[in-house]
């Protein structure tokens, strides 16, 4: 079947679900996506200026667009929606191009979120059905569980927000674990030195400049260091816990019974309770559903529930649908807070 009259029977069946059709501007203002992504994806975006000097970029991301329609749009209604199009970064491997044909769909305004993240996985099935894919993976996972067990752990809080900021960055989160396990950054000649000078800083003037900081503010920061070390013999052993915890994976019906086994064999006040997961069976004889902890780490968006649908092809695991909960995602575009949940389908599977 090709690939137009895939599209054509994919929205279609999204459409029966209840969602209603929208158009995405092709046009953002640039600084939206540096401040949820920073300066590191400006050099993909397709960007320019307009005559008043304002930085636009053709949109790299199509929930992004969708998030910022619906804040300046100013609703608070619940609102099911509906778009396709391609997505726009630079690859630097090919010539400049487009990268991303997808189809999208969210619950914006979502407020009971059991029910609604339940909605967009049922609907990302009936998408897979339509598909004619046979074999294929359902994966969930939820970066909140993640959060709590990182919480209870006995670790420094400027650590903790650590983790939990580059939780998505693995080669970088892999390092933090590494100087978390080891303290292996921390230097006695260095820390020496810098004892002596936090003692002459406090006799200087406080609003004084170092390295674009205030002397109070690196005081401050010194302070907290002291206040809440690290420890090497706590470093060790809780490092172990993170790294067990994401190498879980099991069926969903059983996710909660092996959580609950880990937190429980660790000591962790965490009770993961059966109704947790919006999905745990279904009808389908070739779908193969399962909880993975570290599921959907590639994608910074996400702040609850997580889930993907790989499909068989050519005896190879594909990713055909991603998906998840993102009720942060208007406020770090500098927005108040909108519930949200979705999914998105790549097209590109059909190309």
């Amino acid at each position: 079947m090709k690939s137009k009259n895939l599209s054509n029977k994919i929205l279609k069946c999204i459409k029966s679900k209840g969602f209603n059709n929208i158009a995405l501007d092709p046009v953002i203002e640039t600084k939206y996506i540096l401040q949820r992504s920073g300066e590191n994806l400006k050099r993909f975006l397709f960007s320019f200026y307009d005559l008043n000097g304002k930085e636009l970029c053709l949109r790299p991301d199509l929930t992004i667009s969708s998030a910022l329609r619906f804040i300046q749009n100013a609703k608070d209604i619940r609102e099911k929606i509906y778009y396709s199009g391609e997505a726009f970064r630079k690859t630097y491997q090919k010539n400049d191009s487009i990268i991303k044909n997808q189809i999208g769909y969210e619950i914006l305004g979502s407020k009971n979120k059991q029910k609604d993240d339940k909605e967009i996985i049922d609907t990302s099935l009936k998408v897979l059905k339509s598909s004619g894919f046979k074999k294929s993976v359902l994966k969930i996972g939820n970066v909140e569980l993640f959060n709590l067990l990182i919480n209870k752990l006995d670790i420094p809080t400027r650590w903790k927000n650590r983790l939990k900021r580059y939780y998505w960055n693995k080669n970088y989160f892999n390092e933090l674990l590494k100087r978390l396990e080891t303290n292996s950054d921390i230097d006695p000649v260095f820390v020496d030195t810098d004892k002596s000078r936090y003692q002459k800083m406090r006799k200087e003037n406080q609003n004084k400049i170092v390295a674009g900081r205030t002397y109070k503010e690196v005081l401050d920061r010194f302070n907290m260091k002291i206040e809440d070390p690290r420890s090497s013999s706590t470093g060790k052993k809780n490092t172990n816990i993170i790294k067990q915890f994401l190498k879980i994976k099991c069926p969903l019906k059983e996710a909660p019974k092996v959580l609950n086994k880990f937190f429980k064999k660790n000591k962790i006040n965490i009770i993961v309770g059966k109704g947790f997961f919006p999905l745990n069976k279904s009808n389908n004889k070739n779908l193969k559903i399962e909880f993975s902890a570290a599921n959907g780490r590639e994608v910074e968006l996400y702040s609850s529930m997580i889930f993907s649908i790989e499909i068989k092809i050519k005896s190879k695991l594909k990713n055909f649908i991603t998906g998840g909960r993102y009720d942060q995602l208007t406020s770090n575009l500098g927005f108040r807070k909108i519930p949200a949940v979705g999914a998105a389908v790549n097209m590109d599977l059909y190309e």
